[in-house]
């Protein structure tokens, strides 16, 4: 059981991810994904972090919202494009 706060620096260290502000910033900007990629299916993550993203938004679990607003984040600038059209 996971019992560390979730927040967006903390899902970082749980991915196994540089979780500093800037890391996390430049990791959001250099993985921009498309509206019709769930977030689970993007192709940058290794089993492990699509196993844990998926589960905890299938599962509504502890880490949910923090997991949706970096969907959300990852998701922006393809919202954006789309909204402009």
């Amino acid at each position: 059981m996971i019992t560390t706060e979730p927040t967006m620096t903390n899902l970082f260290l749980q991915l196994g991810l540089d979780a500093g502000e800037q890391d996390i910033a430049r990791f959001i900007k250099t993985h921009q994904i498309d509206t019709a990629v769930a977030l689970g299916d993007a192709p940058f993550w290794t089993d492990a972090q699509r196993q844990f993203l998926s589960e905890q938004l299938k599962a509504d679990a502890h880490w949910a919202v923090i997991v949706d607003q970096l969907g959300e984040a990852l998701h922006y600038d393809a919202v954006q494009r789309d909204a402009a059209r």
